[in-house]
């Protein structure tokens, strides 16, 4: 039983009846559209009872942050990450349905003036996976700075951007495959050596010294628990001698 969930767009209606016909063409019918677009409507026990009933819960796009502020802290919201943790359980999102799905997310900021300190606007997400921060459309729009500061002001966290027609499919909250036509970018910032984003005001632009970069591709895999990066039927240089 699959379960959309289009609470962060302003037309719910008629994104979910997208994706229903979308899940129609790979021959998945067993699939409803939940109308959550208030607390009330996270609270109630008939949508609550569905949830319980749903193996996949599909997260459209929108404003992530209708998602956190409608969905945290409620029924709905409870019982999502019980089953996430506790049973054989898939939960989807896509552009801002990805966004919300980490501890911390990422809400507002211009992609131009994206490593300008304060320009990154971050909150609480939904919280199913932790120590990572997710953007999407990254590479369409440009958004590889609002990564970078959000990674320099929280460098315990695994910066994930999403590129157009590609997911990452994460499993046992570790290990993280590239699928899809394009490619996934992560930012690291467990080695920057220094920046100024704690010196510098309001408007002015951040220095950051060795934040790392990975790429991923079609297949390529990131242990989030050891931060292993495997390439898919790729060779590993080696130092010249």
């Amino acid at each position: 039983r699959i379960e959309i969930v289009p609470t962060a767009s302003q037309i719910p209606e008629i994104v979910g009846e997208e994706y229903i016909k979308a899940f129609s063409y790979l021959e998945a019918n067993n699939v409803g559209t939940l109308d959550i677009t208030n607390r009330d409507g996270a609270n109630d026990i008939n949508n609550c009872e569905r949830l319980k009933a749903a193996d996949v819960i599909v997260f459209t796009g929108g404003d992530q942050l209708r998602l956190s502020a409608i969905l945290g802290g409620t029924a709905f919201h409870t019982i999502l990450l019980d089953k996430y943790r506790n049973e054989d359980f898939l939960i989807m999102g896509t552009s801002a349905g990805a966004a919300a799905s980490s501890k911390t997310m990422i809400y507002q900021g211009s992609a131009a003036e994206a490593l300008y300190k304060g320009e990154v606007k971050i909150t609480s997400g939904l919280g199913f996976i932790d120590n990572v921060i997710i953007d999407t459309h990254f590479v369409h729009r440009g958004r590889i700075g609002r990564l970078m500061q959000a990674v320099a002001s929280n460098p315990m966290l695994l910066g994930i951007g999403l590129g157009e027609d590609t997911g990452l499919l994460i499993k046992n909250g570790s290990d993280m495959e590239a699928i899809g036509s394009g490619l996934v970018m992560l930012v690291d910032g467990r080695s920057i050596k220094r920046t100024n984003i704690y010196d510098v005001e309001l408007g002015e632009p951040i220095s950051i010294e060795n934040l790392v970069v990975h790429v991923m591709a079609q297949g390529d895999h990131y242990e989030l628990d050891n931060h292993k990066f495997s390439i898919s039927g790729g060779k590993v240089l080696k130092d010249a001698e």
